[in-house]
């Protein structure tokens, strides 16, 4: 008797940790333990270092440096066709001293969840009632997925919140902020974070992070940012945030409302323009290289800037350099212009080197490393592993918008 009441109680403490574990806190908090084992596990049994620098070229030479001339500003920009809008210089405006938006409820981010937490404060503040988890649903299904890229979350405005405009550029400057936030208009920015902790042995502990800015104080020299895993009205300094900031081109997405769009537009000014936008930033990665030869983000976002004009070429061999200077372990998790540059210069080798090292420190949680180790194996001759990795960048992200991942497995003839 004495057994079976034993047996009974463990029975039933069983179900009740069954029961315990289904509450949404707790049952994120058993999730993100088991992913932090789990991404420490791997990097102590397959340790990954850092960045791999670029592969020796067939002759033996390394590929990555490209003979100066070929990334001088005069010849880049030469190349670049110049915005054909025209656009009228607006008139400069004496900013206030000061701005303060008053800020939407503050939401703490669930797993890898600021893109769609910052967000989700973004919309709410023009009256929207839904949360991240209702953006996680369409753009980030899988908890353990380790980014959303602007590109994503511009999506998801234009989709299920149609009755607000968006946009968003590179190359931004704190007088940019600052204007949009004294019109009336938060602003969302992706910068680079120090992390609280090693997630693997010699983790250099940098990640990507969304802030949503809210207000500025000169006095202070500081923004007010809505840092959904730190705090509401966190105050950051104009100058950390532009080194931050940095590490993403100095992107910024800008939501507003349709009556809104003339004040847009007088703030921006040439940057309206997509096209002239992104010549700009060009040119500002090319002047900070000009400055100091071994800055690896300079590097970067000059390669970033030349995929978008397709100058695939000159945006690899920039990329390398980047790479030889230094960039943070985490970096090609969330931006993706060097698996463009070389895969359209045909170095499938660099570019399965590169989408292996991510998922080795992200494990299979990037649908686009992934993707792109697929494309990388198909043009190596390797078929069934490119099959194997198409479909396991579907299952990464079955709501890919842009079914990438489905367009693959259906060009090689495979079902998910």
């Amino acid at each position: 008797m004495r057994n079976q009441k034993l047996v009974w109680a463990l029975l039933a403490l069983v179900v009740i940790a069954g029961l315990v574990s289904q509450i949404p806190a707790v049952k994120n908090r058993l999730l993100w333990g088991y992913i932090q084992a789990e991404a420490w596990t791997r990097g102590a049994l397959n340790p990954a270092g850092e960045i791999p620098t670029p592969l020796p070229s067939p002759t033996g030479q390394p590929t990555a440096t490209p003979p100066a001339s070929t990334l001088t500003p005069t010849q880049i920009l030469a190349q670049v066709q110049p915005a054909t809008a025209t656009i009228v210089p607006p008139t400069p405006t004496p900013l206030p001293a000061s701005a303060y938006l008053e800020p939407p409820e503050w939401e703490r981010q669930d797993i890898n969840g600021c893109g769609p937490a910052t967000l989700s404060m973004y919309l709410r503040y023009y009256g929207w009632d839904g949360d991240q988890d209702s953006i996680d649903e369409v753009i980030k299904p899988i908890p353990a997925d380790r980014n959303v890229n602007v590109e994503e979350l511009d999506y998801f405005v234009r989709v299920y919140a149609g009755w607000l405009n968006v946009l968003y550029r590179v190359g931004g400057d704190t007088d940019t902020l600052k204007a949009l936030i004294a019109a009336g208009i938060p602003v969302m920015i992706e910068e680079g974070d120090e992390l609280e902790e090693e997630f693997w042995p010699n983790d250099d502990m940098w990640a990507g992070h969304f802030l949503l800015l809210t207000g500025y104080d000169d006095a202070q020299s500081s923004f007010y940012a809505q840092d959904s895993f730190r705090q509401a009205d966190r105050l950051v300094s104009y100058e950390k945030t532009d080194q931050r900031w940095k590490y993403f081109n100095r992107v910024y997405l800008v939501i507003f409302l349709p009556h809104q769009e003339e004040t847009v537009r007088q703030i921006l000014g040439a940057d309206w323009d997509v096209d002239f936008n992104r010549q700009k930033a060009l040119e500002t990665a090319q002047a900070e290289i000009d400055t100091d030869p071994q800055d690896g983000l300079a590097w970067f976002n000059l390669g970033s800037n030349l995929v978008y004009f397709e100058r695939y070429a000159e945006a690899a061999e920039a990329y390398d350099q980047a790479r030889i200077h230094g960039l943070p372990q985490r970096m090609l998790r969330y931006q993706f212009g060097p698996y463009h540059a070389y895969y359209h210069t045909g170095r499938y080798e660099e570019l399965l080197s590169i989408s292996n090292y991510t998922l080795q420190i992200s494990g299979n949680a990037s649908e686009e490393a992934l993707l792109w180790k697929g494309w990388a194996l198909y043009h190596l001759g390797d078929s069934p592993g490119a099959i194997e990795a198409f479909r396991d960048s579907y299952w990464a992200n079955t709501k890919d918008p842009l079914g990438q991942a489905l367009y693959a497995l259906e060009f090689m003839g495979a079902a998910p």
